[in-house]
């Protein structure tokens, strides 16, 4: 009976031995990270997005071509809306390309490393060695972290959950979570291919607004006042309610003025239709501001305002007493067709 016994705690002992020397501990996922950006030379990527903010998820393809030292093309096509945006940073600086307008916004901006990417790899894998409190577990297949982020709106997406595939460590899936660990943003990856290869003129402006716009053609100028609908902000600040809807007529056909105030809080948010650039030559237009990930959207943020271009409508969103962080809450709330 004792030998019995030994023989089955025997055996007990050497399967958690085993079972030990297989399993992989947080460091060294981490370790093995860090070894894997520092050796990486590029790649591509092929993922879903699905933002939850709004009336109803919107979902929009993304196309990821990296090349180091820093060449980057991200397009976010919205096949539903025929919409589409890139952002192209090459040795020239960073553009963000608008096909249906013909228009090339560029940017003085220190993108991606000013903010989390939840879909760039090299940024997923800051936001896990830069927070020394990240949460990891092993799973069958898979390694999954929890960490913060580093979004200008952080206070409203604080945390992350990043998964990762064993072996490879691609990522599998991001979701980008609120103070309630409610998914907002959610990224699923169907493709990602290592050490890619790419031709001498991949990140050239001018070739990719061309290969962009056998998508999404450049659309007619807009001017008649049907033309758009009215988006209102669905933000939840308490307190602040649209006050106020004018609409004046324009060049282009109308602008449309929605004034919104509360007891401490309050904000203006203008839309009119976007002119569209010749089709015989692309425009490129400076912008003084920084960079502000909408997620449908690119905009450009200064103190106080934020502008952005969504099926071809401009909008321009005004505030004086908004932290940059509830600006672009709002900025990225504005995609409701009737009044909340």
């Amino acid at each position: 009976m004792r030998k019995g016994l030994w023989i089955i705690g025997l055996l007990f002992v050497s399967v958690v031995v085993l079972s030990a020397c297989g399993a992989k501990s947080q460091e060294d996922v981490t370790k093995a990270l860090e070894k894997k950006v520092g050796d990486l030379k590029g790649y591509k990527a092929e993922a879903k997005m699905t933002l939850t903010v709004g009336e109803e998820p919107q979902t929009y393809n993304i196309d990821v071509w990296y090349e180091k030292p820093g060449n980057y093309r991200v397009h976010l096509k919205n096949e539903n809306k025929d919409q589409s945006q890139m952002i192209l940073r090459n040795k020239s600086g960073v553009y963000v390309l608008t096909p249906a307008l013909n228009k090339s916004y560029r940017f003085q901006s220190e993108w991606p490393e000013n903010s989390s990417q939840a879909y760039l790899f090299e940024s997923l894998v800051k936001d896990i060695l830069d927070d020394k409190e990240a949460e990891f577990k092993a799973g069958k297949d898979q390694f999954v972290f929890h960490s913060k982020t580093r979004y200008q709106n952080k206070k409203m997406l604080p945390s992350q959950e990043i998964t990762l595939k064993k072996g490879s460590l691609e990522p599998v899936s991001v979701k980008v979570l609120d103070n309630n660990q409610n998914a907002v943003v959610t990224v699923e990856f169907s493709k990602f291919e290592f050490d890619a290869k790419f031709d001498s003129n991949a990140f050239d402006t001018k070739k990719n607004m061309t290969s962009a716009q056998l998508d999404i053609p450049v659309l007619k100028n807009v001017g008649d006042s049907d033309d758009f609908a009215v988006k209102y902000s669905m933000a939840e600040i308490p307190g602040v309610k649209l006050l106020e809807e004018n609409e004046v007529s324009t060049e282009n056909g109308k602008r449309v003025i929605l004034t919104y105030a509360g007891e401490d809080k309050s904000f203006t948010i203008f839309q009119e239709a976007s002119e569209v650039s010749p089709t015989s030559s692309m425009e490129v237009i400076p912008v003084n501001g920084e960079m502000a990930d909408l997620g449908f959207s690119i905009g450009a943020m200064t103190e106080g305002s934020i502008s952005w271009t969504d099926q071809g409508v401009d909008f321009l969103l005004v505030s004086s007493n908004l932290t940059p962080e509830e600006m672009v809450m709002v900025a990225k709330s504005v995609q409701g067709s009737s009044v909340k």
